[in-house]
């Protein structure tokens, strides 16, 4: 039977996605990406801001359409869409056969054998625990890269977050399990590692006591066939010594760091219920600029949050100005129902919240172009991702850009290069985002 997967939203979605596919696949389900051909189409929701509320929305209605003039049999709608608006899904949406909460993913199959039976199927619970990994995962990245989700669920409760309503408390994968998913990865052919959590940086606080995301890092790095490891989603109130050192020490770990601070005004940062202070967060990027030399690090901001002042914004602004970030990406705020600051009073309206977006990106792109220009004449290692159509050019990234979100750096040649090759290569320029550069060599081909 053929099955449809669309995976919506972040990375960490996309890792349940490929859970899934690869629990269908060890149970005779065939993969397709034809929409007409599908008998089971699964689309996997995000609800985190109002823009991946709607593009869920309309992605199933749009998927509905072939319970009408395709082959598909049965419709499932899973993950965060599923389990915070179930009921609406159900009344609003007759064509969606099962309705999968974010934890219910193990039970994909049998919900399609329900569907195929004639009986509707819905599943919200198991928040308060973890699925096994023990099923080979179904990879859909390309092959060289891949997502090790290491913890699911948040305990932070920042006030215009919605996730840990839909994702649970703060749960981390047993060691074992991410160590031999790990190497199930690397013999998938997998040579870039990316750790991702709701937050990474309190891996194992939970079911070991204390911080071992150090520790997990360290047996990471004993893997063959890894190359990189890199890092995202790390809190910067649970940055600790050991993390520090062992990033600092292995060879095999990007210096890369996304340290999401979302603002820098005191006041703001206090309505948000995040737990650092602008004062703290610049002697912390001080603090791992100096121990881990060539660190790059990334950051994410929400502008237009409710009752920030003219002043806060150009609070923020300076504050950019100076910390200058070698990554950043701006939100405009999104008021999710069911969250405090919804009701905060102070509510920004849209085209300010636009503007102050617009200026702090303006901001970055000079920032951006000023960095890049800095690394004209160094020769990077490159993994290769892909050739640029009809041109002697392929698109590559350095350890400092992560996929999807980061720019890259485009080589000219007449080599013929493939997806997955690591090649050491010279930068020539730089453009607002991504770099250009010269091949000097292949390095390693797999």
């Amino acid at each position: 039977m053929n099955v449809l997967f669309i995976s919506l939203g972040c990375d960490k979605n996309l890792v349940d996605s490929e859970e899934m596919l690869g629990l269908l696949s060890s149970q005779g389900f065939q993969v397709t990406d034809e929409e007409s051909q599908a008998e089971v189409i699964v689309v996997n929701t995000c609800c985190f801001i109002h823009d991946a509320k709607e593009e869920s929305i309309q992605t199933i209605l749009e998927m509905a359409e072939y319970k009408k003039s395709g082959s598909c049999k049965v419709l499932l709608a899973v993950g965060c869409l599923a389990q915070r608006y179930q009921e609406e899904i159900r009344r609003e949406i007759p064509e969606v056969d099962a309705v999968l909460g974010t934890a219910a993913y193990p039970q994909i199959a049998n919900a399609i054998q329900e569907c195929l039976a004639g009986r509707s199927y819905e599943n919200y619970g198991g928040l308060e625990s973890l699925p096994s990994l023990e099923t080979k995962r179904l990879l859909t990245t390309g092959g060289h890269y891949g997502f090790l989700k290491i913890a699911e669920g948040c305990d932070k409760r920042c006030t215009y977050c919605i996730i840990p309503k839909l994702r649970g408390h703060y749960r981390s994968y047993p060691m074992e399990q991410l160590l031999s998913q790990a190497r199930d990865m690397a013999g998938q052919g997998v040579q870039e590692l990316i750790l991702v959590a709701q937050e990474t940086t309190l891996y194992g606080v939970d079911i070991y006591g204390k911080k071992r995301l150090h520790e997990l890092l360290q047996k990471l790095c004993e893997i063959q066939g890894i190359r990189w490891i890199r890092l995202q989603y790390c809190y910067p109130e649970e940055i600790y010594e050991e993390l520090i050192e062992t990033i600092a020490r292995q060879e095999k770990i990007c210096r890369y760091l996304d340290l999401p601070i979302q603002h820098a005004s005191d006041t703001i940062l206090k309505r948000m219920g995040r737990r650092t202070s602008k004062a703290e967060l610049t002697k912390l990027i001080d603090r791992l600029r100096k121990r881990i030399p060539d660190l790059v690090l990334r950051t994410t901001l929400i502008t237009g949050f409710p009752g920030e002042t003219k002043e806060d914004h150009e609070e923020l602004l300076d504050f950019i100005d100076e910390m200058e970030f070698d990554r950043l990406g701006v939100f405009t705020y999104s008021m999710e129902e069911d969250t405090p600051a919804a009701e905060m009073d102070g509510q920004i309206p849209e085209e300010i919240k636009e503007e102050r977006r617009a200026e702090l990106m303006e901001l970055q792109q000079e920032i951006s172009l000023e960095k890049g220009e800095t690394w004209i004449g160094r020769e990077l290692l490159v993994l290769i991702e892909g050739k640029v159509a009809d041109e002697n050019a392929y698109v590559g990234r350095t350890y400092a850009d992560a996929p999807q979100v980061d720019g890259y750096l485009f080589i000219q040649t007449k080599e013929t290069l493939l997806s997955g090759d690591f090649v050491l290569a010279r930068v020539t320029g730089a453009l607002e985002y991504d770099l250009t550069g010269e091949l000097i060599r292949i390095l390693d081909r797999r």
